[in-house]
């Protein structure tokens, strides 16, 4: 049986009369891995930023794990963010701190974990994400694609329940790439954290994603599994924007 984990009801944007999210009404089931795909514009990043509380909705709501995110006072707004995770196009990383301190500063401040046991978990993270010999490494002399393996062990410290991918890839060499979707592809395999995912890697798309989900003009126009959106897809517009990045 599955347990409904987000779910955004007739929630709008817009930028300086723009409109980027038009009334979208989703939802995500625990466990699930979506995917969002789309053109530049399309809203898909906005929805990221508005789980991370970046963003707010002019209108709407949205609610994660069975709590109100929006609209809701700030407290309650930082209790439920404390679920989520994400992982930028750019890593975010703090250059003054070393590698670990990176992945335990968070943990620490506000999950209120000691400080040895987030170490420990820190540390069990580096070995899953192949750096542990990097732990006392400053972020600047990491590649692109190792400082985004520290990314995302940074999110997965905080045991989130929902891990966001925002083009993850986008800020990387072509040799980096693979190795950052393969171990994005053995998480989403061996755990059971709920992801939503912007991308523009489709072969990635297929490989995780439970359903995908279509967007243009602040809409999801189609969705459905990755093998029926991706292989088969019913809207002319999804059929423009596959053939341009496929």
């Amino acid at each position: 049986m599955s347990t409904e984990l987000i779910r955004f009801s007739g929630v709008g944007k817009s930028y300086g009369g723009n409109a980027v999210l038009r009334d979208l009404s989703f939802s995500v089931d625990a466990g699930r891995h979506v995917t969002l795909i789309g053109p530049s514009g399309s809203g898909k990043t906005t929805i990221l930023r508005m789980l991370m509380t970046l963003e707010r909705p002019d209108h709407g709501t949205i609610d994660v794990d069975g709590d109100r995110l929006f609209p809701a006072d700030d407290r309650s707004r930082r209790e439920v963010r404390k679920r989520i995770g994400m992982v930028f196009q750019q890593f975010n990383l703090f250059p003054n701190m070393t590698v670990l301190r990176n992945l335990t500063e968070a943990p620490v401040r506000v999950l209120g974990l000691g400080r040895e046991e987030a170490e420990q978990r820190a540390r069990e993270l580096l070995e899953l994400v192949g750096l542990a010999d990097r732990a006392d490494a400053r972020p600047t002399t990491l590649s692109g694609g190792q400082q985004q393996r520290v990314a995302i062990a940074r999110a997965l410290a905080m045991r989130p329940k929902v891990l966001l991918l925002d083009e993850v890839t986008s800020a990387l060499d072509p040799e980096s790439v693979a190795g950052v979707l393969d171990l994005l592809r053995d998480i989403a395999r061996s755990t059971d954290i709920t992801m939503v995912c912007v991308t523009h890697e489709m072969n990635f798309a297929r490989d995780i994603s439970d359903e995908v989900l279509m967007f243009d003009a602040g809409r999801v126009i189609e969705s459905g599994s990755p093998e029926k959106i991706l292989s088969d897809p019913e809207h002319e517009r999804t059929r423009e924007f596959l053939g341009a990045v496929l």
